[in-house]
């Protein structure tokens, strides 16, 4: 090895669960990222806010009978990952425009807003995963 050559410090961190796509499995996603978020000292928004939103639509537009999502949460230096996969590959996320009076639709719309890159990335039939990325730095500890 040459002695001039920098030393990457790059330090790499990952957390996966499958979940049932359900209200109570989306729930669940967002409180085990939360945790993890915790443990590795990042700032818990916009994260916390993305993965809620991802999950949410896993278990209302992913869901198929008997299938679980999976939440994946990646650090690459100051970058967090954030994947939900679902069985649904067929049916590929896009933001749209609701109706002013419209309850829902929006959320693809939050994730564009609060993730610095998102997309959708079509896995093995029948598969998809929906991700978002933040930058993150770890909190400044108070004096």
């Amino acid at each position: 090895m040459n002695q001039n050559s920098a030393e990457l410090t790059t330090h790499a961190r990952n957390f996966s669960v499958q979940l049932s796509p359900t209200p109570r499995g989306a729930r669940l996603a967002r409180l085990l990222a939360t945790e993890q978020l915790r443990a590795w000292a990042l700032p818990l928004d916009p994260a916390r806010q993305l993965v809620a939103k991802l999950a949410a639509n896993a278990a209302d537009h992913g869901r198929v009978p008997g299938r679980d999502f999976r939440l994946a949460l990646y650090v690459v230096g100051a970058v967090l990952r954030i994947e939900v996969t679902d069985t649904r590959g067929q049916d590929l996320p896009r933001p749209q425009v609701p109706a002013s009076d419209a309850e829902s639709g929006r959320g693809l719309l939050l994730v564009e807003a609060l993730a610095d890159r998102w997309g959708v990335t079509e896995g093995r039939f029948p598969r998809k995963t929906v991700w978002a990325e933040v930058r993150c730095t770890p909190p400044r500890p108070t004096l």
